[in-house]
């Protein structure tokens, strides 16, 4: 049994008239992706991202490849260097982030989406209402206290080049085609994505194809888990230009008080602990 009570008041989650679908993304930065803060800029020179400043690259050299391996190599980075933890926090900005070196799966997302806009590429993001019990594996001694809804933001990447015919959503590439087709990520060994043990949503997306809308046919196996995750989507709220909208417009996970009370103990909590 999940809790509505934890959820922000006064916030009325339903999809725009238009889907979102003019969110045009940008390059940006916000006060969660504070991307000129010197740890970012650090970053980027540790990765070799080229093209630093947020202006959309040019040259011919800067061509969709690059551009995957560039994100590729920032979340393969992230994905060793930021511990995976339970903040509550959605609104953390990337710098502090990387100060504490720890971060939850929306908090890391959105340095990679930091790294993504200084790079050039500019990025928005889905908004997705995702079923509580979703996270029950995560917590089983918890559950009465599991939010009956969780707010995802899952970024996408716009890379001028992509072929219409690879992705359907060209030149948008959502996060969960970051690493190859849904199709070929969903045909991989090891089943789908299980929501319990140290592998966050993040770490899963470069292994197994992470599918909220129901296109994959993955069956469960190995792990038990499958592929298609649209079962848990309460409702899909459409497009952002950035994260800050989607949080200012629907409010975090967490209702302010929760988050204070939670943020002291999750935010320390290693996932899969």
């Amino acid at each position: 049994m999940t809790s509505s009570l934890l959820r922000p008041r006064g916030r009325t989650r339903t999809r725009p008239a238009d889907g979102g679908a003019a969110a045009a993304g940008s390059c940006a930065p916000t006060r969660i992706l504070d991307w000129r803060d010197s740890r970012v800029g650090t970053l980027l020179r540790d990765l070799g991202v080229h093209a630093p400043g947020g202006a959309p690259a040019a040259d011919a050299a800067a061509g969709p490849a690059r551009q995957l391996e560039e994100l590729r190599r920032a979340h393969r980075w992230i994905s060793t260097a930021v511990r995976p933890v339970y903040s509550v926090q959605d609104e953390r900005p990337v710098s502090e982030v990387l100060r504490r070196g720890r971060g939850s799966c929306s908090q890391r997302l959105a340095v990679l989406e930091s790294v993504a806009r200084a790079s050039g590429v500019p990025t928005r993001v889905r908004g997705l209402l995702v079923d509580g019990a979703f996270w029950y594996p995560r917590f089983p001694r918890l559950r009465p206290f599991v939010p009956d809804q969780v707010l995802l933001a899952w970024p996408e990447f716009r890379i001028d080049g992509l072929s219409p015919a690879d992705h359907p959503t060209a030149p948008w590439l959502t996060t969960s085609e970051l690493f190859g087709d849904l199709h070929a990520l969903s045909a991989a060994s090891g089943g789908g994505f299980t929501n319990a043990g140290p592998e966050t949503l993040f770490e899963a997306l470069s292994r197994t194809a992470i599918d909220w809308d129901g296109t994959t046919a993955c069956p469960a196996r190995g792990s038990g888990a499958a592929c298609d995750l649209s079962a848990h989507v309460l409702a899909d709220l459409g497009h952002f230009d950035a994260r800050d909208e989607l949080f200012a417009r629907h409010g975090q996970t967490l209702c302010r008080t929760a988050r204070l009370v939670a943020e002291p103990f999750l935010g320390r909590r290693a996932a899969g602990a």
